[in-house]
């Protein structure tokens, strides 16, 4: 129902807005450039799914082969008891725990392209159990909150585009990134928390949390005194390294089970590919509201309005010039990215503006890409609250981001 208000809410908004303008402006290109960017995102939201189809293919077939290897027993030994606490209604051993826990690792590593068929996977697993087929279970939306806060451990993407752009030292925005992200995840996970009456005072989650923090603080101090070479080269390898592990473990454990590989992998596959088609409608239906919601103007009409707030009371609005990658951020990955690096060229890629720009962008996930694309692809409508504390987890992230780079950049 929330998906179903916001996309309204950006047609309407796009078309009061650019009636405006063509009354009072006579802007008359507004239209034309509004009803080019649906076919626009249109086609892009199925060059994506398009796109994707290879990837699911491939990892929702070795996902598979270790579901049937065993790794999901693996998976319940370590993170067990708590994922017990967090996700209750699944009980013990759910098959989804392997997908889940391999999608975070591979959002931790910044590998987008694995992270999604696994969590894609997780929740297909949740949906099969999950009581009413249309509306999302407390365990999807816990999952996606999660997924959606993006906590990465190395976001080396955002390293790069500040390497070609210039920057002096493209690795300055690490721990920056690392803190902010950090505490979208802590939010995203105490608001779901708050809804579902999950205790995050038991003994369990508070050694799990604490051992992740501690694990935070230690990756925190291991980068802080290496320079840039050494982490861009360090993180690409234990990145790659890690993902080719995966393949060859599940098959191994593929093999000690003695299951058929092939014919494991070929059953993932075909799944992969079905989810790949069953997103297409969902992407393009958000991509094209996200697209004319841009193309109206009203973004900079709400950004302008933001930084008139902001100095008629008083507080320092050096940061402003980031804030179009803190309003796409929620809403396309690619919007945010391209704002990003908008910012970094108009403003220098060690200025403040780009420095939190840059922060930003690593702070969080695309949250209304995810929802369309993980509840689309088990045709959740419902989304109840999921919505709500993904932008919370949003708003943590980003104002974190903004505060971190005052301390580190200004």
């Amino acid at each position: 129902m929330a998906l179903n208000y916001i996309w309204i809410f950006f047609f309407l908004v796009a078309f009061v807005v650019a009636l405006l303008k063509l009354i009072f402006l006579g802007d008359t290109g507004i239209f034309p450039d509004i009803v080019n960017s649906t076919f626009e995102m249109a086609k892009t939201g199925f060059e994506i799914s398009l796109g994707l189809t290879g990837v699911l293919t491939l990892w929702m077939g070795i996902m598979k082969i270790g579901e049937k290897g065993g790794i999901v027993n693996i998976f319940s030994r370590f993170i067990g008891p708590f994922f017990n606490k967090l996700f209750p209604e699944l009980g013990r051993n759910h098959p989804a725990y392997g997908s889940i826990m391999m999608n975070i690792a591979a959002n931790m590593l910044n590998l987008d392209n694995a992270a999604t068929p696994m969590g894609l996977k997780a929740m297909n697993e949740m949906q099969e159990t999950n009581p009413v087929k249309d509306t999302a279970s407390n365990a999807q939306i816990m999952f996606l909150v999660l997924n959606a806060s993006g906590l990465t451990l190395i976001p080396i993407s955002i390293m790069v585009y500040r390497a070609q752009l210039g920057a002096a030292n493209p690795s300055d925005i690490f721990i920056p990134i690392l803190l902010a992200t950090f505490f979208a995840t802590m939010a995203g996970l105490i608001s779901v928390a708050w809804y579902q009456k999950i205790n995050l005072l038991d003994k369990t989650i508070l050694s799990y949390l604490g051992a992740l923090t501690a694990f935070v603080a230690a990756i925190i101090w291991l980068f802080s005194g290496m320079d840039k070479e050494q982490i861009t080269t360090i993180s690409r390898v234990a990145s790659n390294v890690i993902l080719f592990s995966v393949i060859v473990i599940f098959i191994l454990l593929g093999v000690r089970k003695r299951v058929n590989v092939y014919e494991a992998f070929i059953e993932g596959a075909i799944d992969g590919f079905k989810v790949a088609i069953t997103i297409i409608p969902y992407l393009v239906a958000m991509l094209v509201a996200i697209g004319v919601f841009r193309a109206s103007g009203a973004m900079d009409w709400f950004i302008s309005g933001i930084s008139w707030c902001f100095q008629t009371i008083g507080i320092n609005t050096d940061f402003v010039g980031a804030l179009p990658t803190a309003l796409m951020k929620p809403l396309s990955g690619s919007g945010s990215r391209g704002m990003m690096v908008d910012a970094m060229t108009k403003h220098g890629a060690d200025s403040f503006v780009g420095r939190v720009a840059c922060t930003i962008q690593g702070s969080t996930d695309t949250t209304f890409y995810i929802l369309a694309v993980y509840f689309g692809s088990v045709g959740i409508k419902k989304t109840r609250y999921a919505l709500t504390c993904g932008l919370i987890a949003d708003f943590v992230g980003v104002i974190a981001a903004i505060i971190i780079a005052y301390l580190f950049f200004h």
